[in-house]
């Protein structure tokens, strides 16, 4: 009796084991299929992009070659249509560039490091020193962490905040405040400024992609803040803001520790 219940229970182990296997490699079958599903894709959208913005840069070459070739020939009309031509031809390329980081950010197979937001925000205020010195904007930050994320990815980050902060100032002098605490095990990074504000109805939908509260006023592709929301959400982090009309709006987003 005791020989025939061993017997049955090594036979349903036995089952058990061979469903388990069975069920393993369909697993791993499928994510092959899934991994490579999403290699193709990435090769469809690089080439796909890369030949959109040659295209894009030819159609603003050439409007602009036909510009100067036919200097003093063109009314006005003609020269307003081929500058037209060439600002969207500029926001399509930045659509794209947009749309590029905005995809990265969830993509490839980047690991996160430990990272100087000191040095981060050096490599932010590049991208944006133009931008500062045209509007006499004043950034300040107290001393910044270490945490563990990707540079370049952090570094857009800041760039997108402060860029956005100067961009919708109305004031004479722009002042951006970047500074950082460290709550609940993981730091808490902000980005404050002393522009218009943002209602908090708004507050939410200005983190989704092409959601945009200034349509016409401001230039812009929607992706910017769509593109820190996703590159925070994969350190393991949120962003929020928190505004009020008039009164300035402060970013803020967590980051784990270095250590």
């Amino acid at each position: 009796m005791g020989n025939s219940h061993e017997s049955r229970s090594a036979a349903e182990i036995e089952r058990l084991r061979r469903a388990l296997d069975a069920e393993t490699k369909s697993g791993l079958d499928l994510q092959r299929q899934l991994d490579r599903a999403n290699a193709e894709f990435d090769d469809f959208v690089s080439t796909a992009v890369h030949n959109l913005r040659e295209s894009l840069r030819g159609v603003a070459s050439y409007s602009q070659l036909l510009h100067d070739a036919c200097a003093g020939r063109l009314d006005a009309d003609a020269v307003a249509f081929l500058a037209h031509i060439r600002e969207d031809a500029a926001r399509m390329q930045s659509l794209l560039a947009g749309m590029i980081d905005y995809w990265a950010a969830g993509a490839g197979d980047r690991q996160p490091s430990p990272t100087e937001m000191e040095a981060v925000l050096v490599q932010a205020l590049l991208c944006v020193d133009k931008q500062v010195t045209e509007r006499s904007a004043v950034v300040t930050h107290d001393p910044l962490p270490a945490v563990m994320g990707d540079f370049n990815m952090l570094a857009k980050v800041l760039c997108h905040l402060i860029a956005n902060a100067i961009e919708y100032c109305a004031s004479p002098t722009p002042r951006v405040h970047v500074s950082s605490q460290r709550e609940h095990g993981v730091w808490s990074i902000s980005v404050k400024d002393n522009g218009p504000g943002i209602e908090p109805a708004f507050h939410a939908r200005i983190f989704q992609a092409f959601k945009r509260l200034h349509e016409n006023d401001h230039p812009g592709n929607g992706l910017g803040l769509a593109f820190c929301r996703k590159t925070i959400e994969w350190h393991g982090g949120r962003i929020w803001v928190e505004s009020a009309s008039g009164e300035g709006s402060t970013f803020y987003f967590t980051l784990p520790p270095a250590e």
